[in-house]
C-alpha cells in the first residue's frame, strides 16, 4: 500500500537527494562495509547488505526506504528479498536486529539475598504481531514505528530535528544489530538413514 504524497513534493524531493547524496558522499566506506546502493528514485531508496567478515561473502537482506513525505514523517523501512524486492514475512526475514538488554538480577531460590545475573536478554528490532505479517523497525525516525499506538507518546517531532529518519543513520543501527554480529555461516547436515537394498530376488 503506497502512502499519498500531501507534503510539497519539491520540498520533500530536496530532503531525499540529501539523504542520497550523503550516503554518496562516503559510498566507497559503505561499500567496504557491505552496503550497496541499487536504487534512489524518489521517493525510493533500496541498499542490499552483505556481510564483510565471512567468506565468501553473502548479501544477506536488502532494505527498502520510502522517504514518502519526508520530512513531514518519518520514512518507512521493509526488509526485501535482494532479488525480488518482496518484502519478508517476520518468518523468513534472515535477520531479527537482536539488542542486548541490560542485564537484570534475578532471585535464586533458597539463596537468600544472592543474586545471578541473565546475561543472554535480548530484544529484536525487528517487530510483527505474527509470523507471516511483514515486521517492521521498532526504531524512532521509522514510520511504522511513530504509527503504532505503542509508540504514540512518542512523536515524530522529537526525533526530527536530530535527524533520527536519515538514510545513513537508519543503515548505521541495522548494520549493527543485524548484519556486524554475523561471522560465519551455520550449515546442518541432517543425515538420513536408511536401508541399503542388494539385487532383488528373483
Amino acid at each position: 500500500m503506497t502512502t499519498p504524497q500531501y507534503a510539497d513534493p519539491l520540498v520533500s524531493r530536496v530532503k531525499f537527494d540529501r539523504q542520497v547524496e550523503e550516503f554518496r558522499a562516503l559510498e566507497a566506506h559503505h561499500r567496504s562495509r557491505g552496503w550497496l546502493l541499487v536504487r534512489a528514485e524518489f521517493p525510493e531508496v533500496v541498499v542490499l547488505l552483505a556481510t564483510a567478515k565471512t567468506a565468501p561473502i553473502a548479501i544477506v537482506t536488502g532494505v527498502r526506504f520510502d522517504y514518502t513525505n519526508y520530512d513531514a514523517e518519518p520514512p518507512s523501512v521493509q526488509l526485501v528479498h535482494p532479488l525480488s524486492g518482496e518484502p519478508y514475512v517476520a518468518a523468513q526475514a534472515p535477520i531479527a536486529l537482536n539488542r542486548a538488554l541490560p542485564p537484570q538480577p534475578i532471585a535464586i531460590p533458597g539463596a537468600g539475598d544472592q543474586r545471578q545475573v541473565l546475561l543472554t536478554s535480548h530484544q529484536p528490532l525487528m517487530q510483527a504481531h505474527g509470523p507471516e505479517e511483514i515486521p517492521f523497525l521498532c526504531l524512532a525516525g521509522v514510520r511504522e514505528y511513530h504509527a503504532h499506538p505503542a509508540h504514540s507518546g512518542d512523536h515524530w517531532d522529537l526525533h526530527r530535528p536530530v535527524g533520527a529518519g536519515r538514510l545513513v543513520r537508519l543503515l548505521e543501527v541495522i548494520a549493527r544489530y543485524g548484519i556486524e554480529p554475523i561471522t560465519g555461516f551455520n550449515v546442518q547436515l541432517k543425515p538420513v538413514v536408511g536401508f541399503n537394498f542388494g539385487a532383488a530376488p528373483e
